[in-house]
């Protein structure tokens, strides 16, 4: 092992303890992923940190995901972490003047794959919209249309139960939508969604209102006051509860089930941008990823020249 670069480490580490006042665990993992980088450097005989080069530097990369017979291979989570740490470390040796350049500048820490929104299928989602509506009382009636607009908007949950009487727009189908950053939108509302609120609004909603607590709200709890996003997220998981639904069920499920549907009925993806309130397309462009998956499936299964005897 390199006594120089061995320094540079201890020196880092030092620095990153004294004035940069890391915690302990944080530490310990910077520490353990330098002492691999160190035994990967003895490995190859490279004593000097001047002599560290971009190619050495990508075959410890390299070496973090294949692993070797001291070390196991690490995940990409873990791999980008220990590539900080090296990335750091070049930082330390650079601004000490240690070596005339950082050999990590152009390495970029690898990135997760993707991961795939989960939607549920249609027939759950119908399960658990008339398990919400159910138990035909006041409150049911309520969490029947706050469910039909989450769903049938794609809206967050923070956007539903922010909305105000004079958001809606029943006679058109319309509700006026306000998103991150204060931006707003108007999504149609659907059919079901829209029935689901009339009827809410016409029997439930006034014997839900408190003479004290009058609110503009679209959504009230029984005491009259504002539906809280927790209470909302509470009457969906219940909902799913009684529907004998066992996938993991959030707003965002319901969010991802609708530009899921949407995409898988051939509606264009920057369509669904718009009604989904996403700033750039690409954010919205991981839904594609789910209907290639489905696509393929059919493929595999239909096409007779898809798959191997």
């Amino acid at each position: 092992m390199s006594e120089d670069v061995g320094r540079g480490v201890h020196d880092y580490l030092s620095h990153l303890t004294v004035e940069r006042g890391l915690a302990d665990n944080t530490l310990r993992s910077y520490r353990r992923d330098l002492r691999r980088y160190l035994d990967f450097l003895g490995a190859r005989g490279i004593t000097d940190p001047a002599a560290i080069s971009e190619g050495d530097i990508g075959a410890f990369l390299a070496s973090l995901r294949t692993g070797d017979d001291d070390h196991v291979s690490l995940g990409t989570a873990s791999a980008a972490r220990t590539i900080v740490a090296v990335r750091g470390l070049h930082r330390f040796l650079l601004r000490e003047q240690l070596v005339a350049t950082d050999v990590t500048a152009a390495v970029k820490p690898p990135r997760p794959a993707a991961r795939l929104p989960k939607a549920l299928p249609l027939s759950d989602i119908e399960a658990i919209l008339d398990a919400a509506g159910s138990a035909g009382t006041t409150l049911s009636s309520r969490d029947r249309a706050l469910l039909e607009l989450l769903y049938g908007t794609g809206a967050r949950i923070s956007e539903v139960v922010g909305l105000d009487i004079d958001d809606l727009d029943l006679e058109d189908g319309t509700v006026l939508l306000r998103g991150k950053g204060g931006k707003q939108r108007i999504v149609p509302l659907g059919s079901y969604a829209t029935a689901s609120l009339e009827d809410y609004l016409t029997v439930s909603r006034p014997a839900l209102v408190s003479a004290t607590t009058r609110t503009p709200a679209v959504f009230l709890n029984a005491r009259g006051g504002r539906l809280s996003r927790q209470s909302a997220w509470t009457v969906l998981t219940r909902a799913a509860e009684r529907a004998g639904v066992t996938a993991d069920v959030s707003p965002h499920t319901l969010r991802h089930s609708f530009a899921t549907h949407l995409l898988d009925g051939g509606a264009d993806v920057r369509v669904v941008q718009e009604l989904l309130g996403h700033a750039s397309v690409t954010t919205t462009q991981i839904y594609t990823l789910v209907t290639v998956e489905k696509l393929r499936e059919i493929y595999a299964t239909a096409h007779p020249r898809a798959a191997r005897d």
